[in-house]
């Protein structure tokens, strides 16, 4: 295979973890496989940006208790540096609070350390192409760290012309699994009903929020505490 659709391929990935022998095992694990090369890592946030910023990664593993800088922190600058880098917040932390505060802060999934490596290989490639995952373990505790809402609705940005729109009860229920990172295929298994008719429930719930993409409406989701 050429080296130039090698790397056409390829999904570069930068490691901020302050664990010399954490790094070393992601590093070795992801580039076990031959559609993944970490093209940077750092043991610190402040060092781990500027590596960010020149290598321009597809993705990030960005440890949460970092020295100094903390990986919430570092998250807000990288989006603000690389808005179109996708981060997993790779952490041992398992509090529901520390997910929500992940996602809100710009996080595309949440992973528990001892996730199975080719797991995260998995979680890497989906996170690469626009999904939002979180670690089944924690999902449940992050769910219940989302303030409730009284009123079944959703006020959509200024931006937004369409004025109030209601999500339906369905479209509640597909949001909450979109927020759960799961795929139409498993939307529809989860819900007893037809691939098709869980894609057009998507779309209606991304036009009706305002936002573009899966990723988008699950992060707002949590911030908006809709779920």
């Amino acid at each position: 295979m050429s080296e130039a659709l090698l790397e056409k391929k390829c999904i570069k990935i930068a490691i901020v973890e302050d664990f010399k022998l954490t790094r070393v095992g992601l590093r070795c694990a992801l580039n076990a496989n031959e559609d993944m090369s970490v093209v940077a890592e750092s043991e610190d946030a402040v060092e781990g940006l500027k590596l960010i910023e020149r290598t321009k990664p597809d993705v990030v593993l960005m440890d949460l208790g970092l020295p100094g800088m903390n990986g919430i922190e570092a998250m807000l600058k990288l989006k603000e540096i690389t808005p179109c880098t996708k981060i997993i917040a790779l952490t041992s932390h398992d509090r529901g609070e520390e997910v929500v505060a992940a996602l809100s802060s710009g996080a595309n999934a949440y992973c528990l350390k001892d996730i199975d490596p080719q797991k995260l290989a998995d979680v890497v490639r989906d996170v690469a192409k626009g999904v939002c995952w979180i670690d089944p373990v924690v999902a449940p505790l992050a769910l219940s760290s989302l303030p409730k809402v009284e009123n079944i609705g959703f006020l959509p940005d200024k931006s937004c012309n369409e004025g109030r729109v209601p999500l339906t009860e369905r479209e509640f229920e597909v949001l909450k699994h979109l927020v759960l990172g799961k795929s139409n295929t498993e939307i529809a298994k989860e819900l007893i009903v037809s691939v098709h008719t869980a894609k057009a429930h998507v779309c209606s719930i991304l036009q009706k929020m305002c936002v573009n993409d899966r990723v988008q409406a699950a992060v707002k989701a949590v911030k908006e505490g809709m779920v």
